[in-house]
């Protein structure tokens, strides 16, 4: 499987580099998994512009996405997308290792 972005996610992700000045063809979008939360593990994201031998990388609608070996486990198969709604806009994981995720979406169990 992989990792995979919404073309509204890799939008998203297109403007915050813009508005950062970062350079689109050497930063990379980092997501990863980390103990904690409500729910067990917690989502992270993060622009780096440096990256592991190790990481898992895959490029989506213009976007570089990598992801340490530990993270990837949780995370094969997951696709991040981005919800501008009344409620609330961010970025949603839609993971399908997750056996239960918590109410506000960004931990779970696995």
């Amino acid at each position: 499987m992989a990792l995979m972005l919404t073309e509204r996610a890799a939008q998203e992700v297109k403007t915050i580099l813009e508005q950062q000045n970062l350079p689109i063809e050497s930063t990379y979008l980092r997501l990863g998994v980390k103990g904690g939360g409500c729910s067990g593990f917690s989502y992270s994201l993060d622009l780096t512009e440096t990256k592991s031998e190790l990481d898992e990388e895959f490029d989506c609608h213009g976007i570089k996405l990598v992801c340490d070996p530990k993270s990837y486990l949780y995370l094969d198969g997951t696709t991040l997308d981005f919800k501008d709604e009344i409620m609330g806009r961010g970025f949603v994981f839609n993971n399908p290792n997750a056996t239960h995720t918590c109410g506000c979406g960004s931990s779970f169990q696995a």
